[in-house]
């Protein structure tokens, strides 16, 4: 088969494509590309319907073309859209979220349970550990806090106080859980401040700052724990103390004393005392007295026996923990201490392993055994 009668089949080719929508200058270009494969082809392998089959390869050339030169504007479109080259603007709703999830028709215990899960990422577990209530129980919480927003517009913020115990949660559980939300916690908590006036958001970032400081100095290079009395104080943060000392005064300032600002006096008389036997125990047991009578919560009565027992000697401390619930967690460990200070190692190598076996996490768990293990091997020691 001869060029001539492959180009003489241009023009019925040509008209065929212009009724299928192409434009006359990419039709041509379509059918040269067809002329050209049918001149390599037809010699070896003739079709037996010439026209046919132009039009065919021809409407194909057509067609990747188009495509082709689509997916080029497009790809100019985007680049004549990026902005240009240099800082862009940072934008951050973190925030935002947690006070959408604090939802006014959600309780402020659900609203913040469900913020935990949904917004800080902690597990149903760590939240139910936070609340000192079992698993199941906080999942059904949190199911029906799901159920509760699901038909209704987040078009209105939760308040601020239900926002700062999502965030004093995030924070706890960042500064001794297994997910380091610590810092992230504080960020938003400056976030907070920076925007709303408001004593307890600069209680809030006193007490994490304060806690922060000491961050470096609660374990040990092996990952245990150490405690407060024992920590190497050169390691502490000392810009953040005096940061969080600052913004805790100015709060004070304010006579309009709260929970996070109570808080934040306690660790900051701690980070005050240049060694563990300076820390000025009387005065932290009147700031938990204060705790206390905000809160009425039965972990501050468990702390304030602790501080009892340093002010005023162990029995005394065992006498304020003898008052308390024996099931609230870590109760096991403070009688420990306590029993150690007033000199009764059996007792307290005995609750030490009690509280090891009860301990909410590996870390703790580990630093109780030793306790447990140092009394037992003192006790050996001294037969």
């Amino acid at each position: 088969m001869d060029e001539a009668l492959i180009r003489s089949l241009t023009p019925g080719v040509l008209t065929v494509l212009g009724r299928r929508g192409a434009d006359f200058a990419a039709a041509e270009d379509a059918v040269q590309d067809a002329l050209v494969e049918a001149v390599r082809g037809w010699p070896d392998d003739p079709p037996r319907d010439p026209k046919g089959w132009l039009v065919t390869v021809a409407w194909r050339r057509f067609l990747d073309a188009a495509r082709a030169d689509t997916a080029r504007r497009r790809r100019e479109d985007r680049v004549e859209e990026e902005p240009a080259p240099g800082p862009a603007p940072g934008v951050d709703d973190t925030l935002q979220l947690y006070f959408l999830c604090a939802h006014p028709s959600l309780t402020p215990s659900s609203a913040v349970a469900l913020t935990l899960r949904a917004v800080g990422g902690l597990t149903t577990r760590q939240i139910a550990r936070a609340y000192l209530v079992p698993e199941a129980t906080m999942a059904q919480r949190i199911s029906r806090a799901k159920r509760t927003v699901s038909g209704v517009r987040f078009d209105r913020a939760g308040d601020v106080a239900t926002v700062l115990r999502v965030l004093y949660l995030v924070f706890n559980e960042g500064y001794s859980g297994d997910v380091d939300l610590a810092a992230e916690a504080i960020r938003l908590t400056r976030q907070l401040a920076a925007s709303v006036d408001h004593p307890e958001v600069a209680g809030l970032l006193a007490l994490m700052l304060l806690h922060h400081a000491r961050r470096a100095a609660r374990t040990a290079p092996d990952g245990s724990l150490v405690p407060l009395a024992e920590q190497d104080r050169g390691r502490w943060d000392t810009v953040s103390i005096a940061e969080g000392v600052r913004i805790l005064q100015t709060a004070l300032a304010r006579d309009r004393l709260g929970e996070f600002q109570a808080q934040a006096a306690i660790a900051a008389l701690h980070a005050d005392a240049p060694t563990a036997g300076e820390t000025d125990w009387v005065q932290i047991v009147e700031w938990y007295d204060e705790l206390a009578r905000l809160t009425d919560n039965p972990v501050v009565r468990l702390n304030r026996a602790v501080a009892v027992g340093e002010a005023d000697g162990p029995r005394a401390g065992l006498a304020e923990l003898a008052a308390l619930d024996d099931t609230l967690p870590r109760h096991t460990a403070v009688a420990a201490y306590l029993h150690e200070r007033d000199g009764d190692l059996d007792t307290a190598a005995r609750l030490y392993a009690e509280a090891a076996r009860k301990a909410p996490d590996l870390a703790e768990r580990d630093h109780l055994v030793r306790q447990a293990a140092r009394l037992n091997s003192r006790h050996r020691q001294g037969r």
